[in-house]
């Protein structure tokens, strides 16, 4: 019997296969949009993971000229576009209604975001409080968007120091998981990059008491990153059927790092 909320193959498509993630402070992709595409494509990338904001910004969409010609350029290439935005969990509300903004963000000529992700790290407020919020909120936000919108929820590494972490509530209202699984803080080699991998893939589908709970695995802080490790990682996803692998982020990847990245 499928989870309840079980993901439809179309909400899961935007997290298949290789993807890069570009944030706020990569000024490159956001002063040449086209040119970044275009190189992305290239490297075999499918899906962009697109920040639009995080709870200290100014504004609830970042320079939305520029995102709305990075969005069309993406598309033009093909690629998918998810937006991702960090919430703090200070102003409830206001990460909602960013959340939101993202999703329904709409350039002049039609195009929108392909799916949303909300990055889950923020420590800003105690565990107690913070768990109560962030399910509050995502109930709210699936509830904005409906059960045909495909929701993703970035959540921490094993190792980091939310304990607990809701992982079953919030299977309820996100059809992916993507991981943070940044082990180089933490050792390096192939041997690390697996057990890590493991250990994260393993902990998301117990926790939400789901097998095959569907994962994107963002496979590491890319600067730190050899391709033995890359391949490491991208390995242990497939035999694990993880919808797809990135790293952080796609202007740090060196060229190793991109060829094993198109094994998956």
């Amino acid at each position: 019997m499928p989870r309840p909320g079980s993901a439809a193959p179309t909400r899961l498509a935007p997290y298949q296969g290789v993807g890069a993630w570009i944030d706020i402070y990569d000024d490159h992709a956001w002063n040449h949009p086209v040119k970044t595409m275009e190189n992305l494509r290239r490297r075999g990338v499918r899906t962009i993971y697109l920040q639009t904001c995080h709870f200290n910004c100014d504004d609830a969409v970042y320079r939305p000229t520029r995102m709305a010609q990075l969005l069309r350029a993406a598309h033009r290439q093909g690629i998918r576009v998810v937006s991702w935005y960090l919430p703090g969990f200070l102003r409830p509300k206001r990460d909602l209604q960013r959340s939101l903004a993202a999703i329904r963000f709409l350039t002049r000529d039609g195009h929108r975001f392909d799916s949303f992700a909300l990055d889950i790290e923020a420590t800003e407020v105690r565990v107690a409080v913070r768990n109560r919020r962030l399910v509050a909120m995502s109930r709210r936000l699936r509830e904005a968007v409906g059960r045909r919108y495909g929701l993703g929820a970035i959540t921490p590494p094993w190792f980091f120091s939310w304990r607990p972490f809701p992982y079953r509530a919030l299977a309820h209202h996100y059809d992916v998981f993507l991981p943070m699984n940044y082990f180089t803080v933490r050792g390096g080699g192939p041997a690390v990059a697996r057990s890590h991998t493991r250990r994260n893939i393993r902990l998301i589908r117990r926790a939400t008491g789901d097998p095959s709970f569907p994962i994107h695995d963002i496979g590491g802080l890319a600067e730190d990153l050899g391709g033995r490790e890359v391949r490491a990682v991208v390995r242990t996803d497939q035999r694990h059927g993880v919808l797809g692998t990135s790293l952080y982020d796609a202007f740090t990847s060196g060229p190793k790092a991109w060829r094993q990245l198109r094994m998956h």
